[in-house]
């Protein structure tokens, strides 16, 4: 039995077509694997900081007792970071826009707590309180570390799943663009702290 030589051209082509697909849509699968990882590094850093803040506020309420207003917004505000549950299952543009409001009301109400040992020298000399204050700007660092790595994998996807011709696959698969941490609106201005 003879094969034509444009059948053979045929399944020729079939085959490379199908081992380019299948490779664009391994490369997209690593992608976004790297962006979930990536997200789910970034929630570890924010658990850390969650993690310290009891510390950091049983620490400072012995030296600050009528401080209790700035005591209760970091509790309050830690309860609600806490509390959003958010994965690369559900980052929806809004999801992710409450749960980096969250955050940012944790920063704010920790830095109105930081600034209280301004007020009182024992706290600003105790041993616990500098501990957890060194720990708890090392772990800023690290979320904000985690935020730029984050941004940085979403992008590499972003960019493979929306270059052509792989964007055809990856509306065929179901590949859809991630959204990147921003700043928050006013992040730019130094926080007021007033007592």
């Amino acid at each position: 039995m003879k094969i034509s030589k444009s059948l053979i051209g045929i399944i020729a082509a079939v085959v490379i077509i199908g081992g380019w697909a299948a490779s664009a849509y391994n490369g997209m699968v690593q992608e976004e694997e790297k962006a979930t990882t990536g997200f789910a590094n970034l929630q570890s850093a924010y658990q850390r900081r969650a993690d310290l803040i009891p510390n950091l506020v049983e620490t400072v309420k012995g030296y600050a007792a009528h401080e209790k207003g700035t005591l209760e917004d970091v509790v309050n505000a830690r309860t609600k970071a806490t509390s959003i549950n958010i994965d690369p299952e559900n980052l929806t543009p809004e999801k992710l826009k409450e749960f980096q409001q969250a955050q940012g009301e944790l920063s704010s109400a920790l830095g109105r707590l930081i600034a209280i040992q301004e007020n009182y020298p024992d706290l600003k000399a105790n041993e616990n309180f500098r501990d957890l204050q060194v720990q708890l700007e090392g772990t800023e660092n690290r979320i904000n570390e985690a935020r730029n790595k984050y941004n940085a994998v979403v992008q590499e996807y972003n960019v493979l799943i929306r270059s052509f011709p792989k964007n055809i696959l990856a509306g065929f698969f179901g590949f859809d663009k991630k959204d990147k941490f921003e700043a928050e609106a006013g992040a730019q201005k130094a926080p007021e702290v007033k007592f």
